[in-house]
């Protein structure tokens, strides 16, 4: 059986920002990189709110430097998917899609968080071309131009209301006749003049040539005054929530009620001595690049602390 000081599971920027860390304090990490190498971020279209990179940067490219930086310290990276997991005893035991195992001293769950998508085929077909589950990543590519949001929470009201402050419309596509969104927040979308609140509307599907241009919807699913109803549009951002990919680790990791792990606060310490969380998979709010890679450098330092004390 393989033993490793320090285990990474997950491959975005929180992943591979421990593993570079743990690679220059001599841990030689083992970096899993799971289902997408690269994490969430490979599916947006660009991206430009990077430190580093003036001229925006091709996520794929991005993901690339720094995989490869982690490599030059000399992060062992393999491909694979952790599919089981066994932090009762020291040290932890890991599979490996059933067929490895290995003992780690320190585990950094990276594994992020993953969009809920409507389940449309046109969906897929767009993604990257007009889809996204990121306002705050994506918006800026839809300045003065026509979006669509779907969802009737806080998240879609936040991502509605940053979305009116560069776009020129913004369309809120909600299933139900109200908004769950806190009172302050409805308050705010109804506020706000460049966004119209479509009540009672469900997406049949995404329309147009090469990229996003339209959708198609319906109004009043199954009820006599049924109709369906054409909007252009030149984005389409999903807001119904995020599922954390925390399932394996439930048993053992105190997580909150959507499945988020949960951390003592300010560290990306889990209620297990050896083993961290960092990037989505515990974080909730934020979801950006620069927070994830941010906690995957503490999640490095402190489990460069924690193997000193064994």
């Amino acid at each position: 059986m393989e033993h490793v000081k320090c285990l990474i599971i997950g491959s975005g920027p929180a992943g591979y920002t421990a593993a570079i860390y743990a690679s220059r304090a001599n841990l030689y990490p083992v970096l899993f990189e799971g289902p997408q190498a690269g994490g969430q971020l490979t599916t947006t279209t660009e991206v430009e709110n990077f430190p580093g990179y003036p001229d925006g940067v091709e996520p794929f490219q991005m993901m690339d430097d720094m995989r490869r930086q982690a490599e030059r310290f000399g992060t062992d990276i393999r491909s694979g998917i952790v599919t089981k997991v066994d932090f009762s005893c020291s040290p932890k035991h890991v599979w490996v899609e059933e067929t490895q195992e290995l003992t780690a001293d320190t585990v950094i769950i990276a594994t992020g968080a993953s969009a809920k998508y409507l389940g449309l085929p046109s969906e897929r077909e767009y993604k990257g071309r007009g889809v996204s589950a990121c306002a705050t990543c994506d918006g800026f590519f839809y300045r003065k131009k026509t979006v669509a949001v779907v969802g009737g929470g806080d998240t879609a009201c936040e991502e509605a209301l940053y979305l009116s402050g560069l776009c020129r419309k913004v369309y809120l596509i909600v299933r139900k006749p109200y908004l769950r969104a806190s009172e302050i927040m409805q308050k705010r979308v109804r506020e706000t003049e460049n966004i119209e609140i479509l009540f009672e509307h469900n997406t049949l599907c995404l329309t147009g040539e090469g990229k996003v241009q339209g959708a198609d919807l319906v109004f009043r699913k199954g009820e006599a005054d049924e109709k369906t109803v054409h909007i252009d549009i030149d984005g389409f951002f999903l807001a119904i929530g995020h599922h954390p990919n925390s399932d394996i680790f439930k048993a053992f990791l105190q997580t909150d009620e959507q499945g988020y792990i949960i951390t003592e606060p300010g560290t990306p310490r889990t209620n297990i001595p050896g083993v961290f969380a960092a990037g989505d998979v515990a974080d909730p709010h934020y979801r950006q690049a620069i927070t994830a890679a941010a906690s995957g450098c503490k999640a490095a330092i402190e489990a460069e602390k924690y193997i000193k004390t064994l």
